[in-house]
């Protein structure tokens, strides 16, 4: 009985330890915990102008009967980050550059790094605590596209046709587990 006792434990042992292996790989790969430890910085500067017309190459009548074009970037909406699941800080601004198209701008951005972030304009309300963590996938959303860096100064081209209008927030939002690492509420300026 002892004998049988030890054959039939050896595989199962051996089953363990593999099963084991193989849900801490599967783990670590889903959590990617050491992004915790690892600070992505990035330093964009605000893109600059183009295309806009000067009031002399449009011709002298239209200079003096036209205000002058604007030739610079224009704030539309800004708000401050607010923590959701990890501690974030930092100001989102809503851009219309000159040549008409739009930026979402995150300016001294700090935030925890984490798997499968992405910069999401959205309709949602920002609510503060545990609350807001998964209010930003009900309603209407625009991915602007992988967060660059955790912490530092980012750009994120809206894309063509979406109306900046139609939204009120700005998520920095964890797609792997569906919830908000932090979140601005845009001010119309």
């Amino acid at each position: 009985m002892g004998v049988l006792r030890a054959v039939v434990g050896r595989p199962l042992v051996a089953v363990a330890a593999v099963v084991a292996v193989v849900a801490a790989g599967v783990g670590l790969y889903w959590f990617q915990p050491w992004k915790l430890w690892q600070d992505e910085t990035v330093r964009e500067s605000l893109p600059a102008a183009s295309g806009a017309p000067s009031p002399s190459a449009a011709g002298p009548e239209t200079a003096a009967s036209e205000p002058p074009a604007q030739t610079g970037p224009r704030t539309l909406a800004d708000g401050d980050l607010i923590s959701h699941e990890h501690a974030t800080s930092g100001k989102v601004r809503l851009v219309q550059l000159a040549d008409g198209s739009y930026v979402v701008r995150l300016e001294d951005l700090d935030t925890s790094n984490g798997p499968d972030l992405h910069v999401w304009l959205t309709d949602a309300p920002v609510k503060e605590g545990r609350a807001g963590w998964g209010v930003f996938d009900d309603g209407e959303y625009v991915s602007l596209g992988k967060l660059k860096g955790n912490r530092g100064d980012q750009n994120y081209a809206l894309p063509a046709g979406v109306d900046p209008d139609a939204f009120t927030s700005v998520s920095i939002w964890c797609d792997r587990f569906d919830v908000s690492f932090g979140a601005a509420e845009l001010e119309r300026v």
